[in-house]
């Protein structure tokens, strides 16, 4: 500290700080009210610097979070590393995803679908309580910087969660933790579900051509290309498999069924939704400091599902059968945590919704997964909030820089203006397209989720 004379001499105005320590406890401090109060007291000084900067100097900083600190210390890339090589080391998805669905559906058709099938899971090759034991032996606590330290124990816990989960698949504890990690189904979603479901009519599409399998193979090779063409570092691969029911993308790469029947005019939006935004946030994710953008930050799937729906609809794939499923995948899901049965959310979704068998039964069998996973409401849920925040009039650019989360934009706004993140490596193909222009301007004027389909 400058001595007083000397500050005097030379013109200096010594400004002192007491901090009252509220956050002290008799037997130390109170972690929670600590991580919170620090947070706030960095804003503060920042935002005192930032006023001294503008009004005594000639700098002229955008913003006050531009005065933060700008380099990732090694203990934060330590743990995130930790963080990111566990997330890597099991996918759930595919950990709670039947590999008996076609004799499941042989069996229920069988017993007049009138029972709840077995359903038949890969072997762990992860021991959860060793992987916690990774978890809690991270010093998370010894990161100074809040925002940092916030990202990383959410994604602590998150992972906690979904290890908790392996532990209790197929009992009676998996759909509580679900609703832990998921949520369930609030009243307003269940009712633009319900409106959708009423409001659309069921599908009248006369038979078109189709895509199998190979074909959608060479399609996804060709537009991972176009991407390589701008960063010839992409790794992504494109796997044929046997056991799998729906197209996926785990760990950055494109996984498709092998008994894929898809509707060619389902093309383009597919190849939207999986490559250009599940692979291009991995990708862009991969180009950050930080590892756990590209696996995905806590919480930030109703994000990127919300994101890749909405890219459906930029590139004219997002019609009404979709709107239906999307809107029945929440409402099984309600049925689900109310404790309906499965055959019951069967029933309900032929005979009240007009769904045939076979798409009742997926829909079904995706909600009854694991002993009840509620992840399906975040189609829906992740695309409402997503016409939320366009007409609040942010850009999406900012949700492209890895997979994150809605509750964490403001953060990563917070990083990128601090330089520790950088502006997205890879921007979608589709984006910048004259129709996709259009069709963005008006869903940030205003559009409920079933105007998306009949603005198509």
């Amino acid at each position: 500290m400058i001595p007083a004379a000397l500050a005097e001499q030379a013109g200096v105005l010594v400004i002192g700080l007491e901090v009252p320590p509220l956050y002290r406890s008799a037997r130390g401090v109170y972690p929670a009210v600590f991580r919170a109060f620090s947070r706030d007291l960095m804003h503060a000084m920042q935002r005192g610097f930032f006023e001294f900067t503008r009004v005594q100097t000639p700098a002229r900083p955008e913003h006050y979070q531009m005065l933060g600190r700008r380099r990732v210390v090694q203990a934060v890339r330590e743990s995130d590393l930790a963080l990111a090589e566990l997330g890597a080391s099991f996918d759930f998805l595919l950990a709670v995803t039947p590999v008996n669905s076609d004799s499941a559906w042989k069996e229920f058709c069988e017993h007049d679908y009138k029972c709840t099938p077995v359903l038949r899971y890969r072997m762990l090759d992860i021991d959860p309580e060793l992987g916690k034991r990774t978890l809690y032996a991270l010093p998370l606590e010894r990161l100074e910087d809040p925002v940092l330290a916030q990202l990383l124990r959410d994604k602590r816990r998150e992972l906690d969660r979904q290890l908790g989960l392996l532990d209790d698949r197929d009992t009676p504890r998996f759909l509580h933790g679900s609703m832990q990690l998921y949520g369930g189904v609030e009243d307003d979603l269940l009712e633009q579900a319900h409106a959708i479901l009423a409001g659309v009519p069921a599908a009248t599409r006369e038979a078109g051509p189709r895509c199998d399998a190979e074909g959608f193979r060479v399609r996804a090779e060709a537009e991972l290309e176009y991407y390589r063409a701008q960063h010839p570092a992409l790794a992504t691969t494109v796997q044929v498999r046997d056991d799998l029911t729906s197209v996926m993308v785990s760990h950055g790469d494109l996984l498709i069924p092998s008994r894929l029947d898809l509707a060619e005019f389902r093309i383009d939006a597919l190849l939207a939704h999986e490559i250009g935004i599940h692979v291009v946030t991995y990708a862009n994710g991969r180009a950050q400091p930080l590892r756990v953008l590209s696996a995905g930050l806590a919480n930030y799937e109703s994000l990127q599902e919300g994101l890749a729906m909405f890219a459906e609809h930029l590139v004219g794939g997002l019609d009404g059968e979709r709107l239906r499923l999307i809107a029945a995948r929440v409402v099984a899901v309600r049925r689900l945590v109310e404790g309906a049965s499965f055959p019951d959310v069967f029933a309900e979704l032929v005979d009240r919704h007009h769904f045939s068998p076979r798409v009742a039964f997926t829909i079904t069998l995706r909600v009854f997964r694991g002993g009840g996973l509620t992840k399906d409401a975040i189609y829906l849920r992740g695309l409402v909030q997503l016409l939320a925040h366009l007409r609040g009039g942010h850009p999406l650019d900012a949700l492209l820089v890895g997979k994150i989360a809605f509750e964490q934009v403001a953060l990563v706004d917070e990083l990128l203006r601090r330089e520790i993140l950088h502006p997205p490596l890879l921007r979608p193909r589709w984006l910048d397209t004259p129709r996709t222009v259009d069709r963005l301007a008006r869903a940030s004027a205003g559009l409920r989720v079933i105007d998306l389909m009949e603005a198509a």
